[in-house]
């Protein structure tokens, strides 16, 4: 059998066609056992570091819980909710700022009965509001802000102030626990 040039050419690519093609699929099996291999390395650690977690240093289990002054202790939401407003109104003091409103808020469907939510409106220095804000998140009991709005001061206010106050309200909230009060 006599082949012309043509078809020696014809054949030639077909060859390397193929073997283009081998060697994709070898490349791709290897890529995908060595993705599969690292995938059970990471898995075995992550075993590791949960069984680490699960257990206390003794081997013990133990069991992630939150101090008792994470939570406001009051016998009622009301109470609970007062005492909220008290701890916010010393951390307001602290800060040189000015506590306008207080108001409870209605849970959402989705919360759990022991979580408090509160909205709070107040006058703050552009200085201090970090500072309230790291109070507020950093101390026992948690409190924790859901929304923030910040209405700057009006042009009169920036030219007569030396430090401009912010119209601030917050979003806030807490969990407490029924207590014997």
């Amino acid at each position: 059998m006599q082949l012309n040039r043509e078809q020696v050419i014809s054949l030639g690519a077909l060859c390397l066609l193929f073997l283009a093609c081998a060697f994709t699929v070898g490349s791709s099996l290897q890529a995908w056992s060595d993705a599969a291999h690292e995938l059970a390395e990471r898995q075995d650690v992550f075993s590791q570091l949960q069984a680490r977690l699960r257990s206390g240093p003794d081997g013990r289990a133990r069991a992630a819980v939150a101090p008792a002054a994470a939570f406001l202790e009051a016998s009622t939401t009301g109470l609970a909710a007062a005492q909220l407003q008290a701890h916010l109104s010393q951390l307001v003091a602290s800060q040189n700022a000015v506590l306008i409103s207080y108001g409870a808020e209605p849970a959402h469907r989705e919360d759990s009965p022991d979580l408090l939510r509160v909205q709070v409106t107040l006058d703050v220095g552009q200085k201090a509001l970090q500072g309230l804000l790291y109070q507020l998140e950093s101390r026992a009991p948690y409190v924790f802000v859901d929304a923030m709005t910040v209405q700057p001061p009006s042009a009169t206010a920036l030219r007569t102030a030396q430090e401009p106050t912010l119209w601030l309200t917050l979003g806030l909230r807490a969990f407490w626990r029924r207590g014997t009060e």
